[in-house]
């Protein structure tokens, strides 16, 4: 009986954190636009309030084929990251792509991260 009443009392506790966190891991600017397509993704932000030097980049996560970390020249097939486009500024644009040199799939989820603050 007391394992039962633990593992109930554990579990709202648990999936709060899980809330929570995956609220914060992947917050996005409020300011941007994301424009995605089957294989790419792009944003164009309007951040005139953004701090001195602060950066943005796409990040787009994709469902395909693509090279394994460093074990070239095998290929997994599955979810992995995109190609990165680079940084922007808050008032820029920048872009991101499932094809690559070792990668081709589809855009499963796009989203806009500070790079750097």
């Amino acid at each position: 009986m007391k394992r039962t009443i633990a593992v109930a009392a554990a579990l709202p506790m648990l999936s709060f954190a899980a809330v929570v966190g995956a609220g914060t891991a992947e917050a996005a600017p409020q300011d941007c636009t994301i424009n995605r397509t089957l294989i790419d993704a792009s944003a164009t932000c309007y951040d005139t309030d953004a701090p001195a030097g602060r950066e943005y980049t796409v990040v787009v996560e994709c469902w395909g084929l693509a090279g394994v970390p460093n074990a070239w020249p095998l290929m997994a097939i599955g979810p992995y990251r995109g190609s990165w486009g680079g940084s922007f500024g808050p008032a820029g644009q920048g872009s991101s792509s499932c094809i690559g040199p070792s990668s081709v799939g589809t855009v499963t989820n796009a989203y806009v991260r500070v790079y750097r603050e």
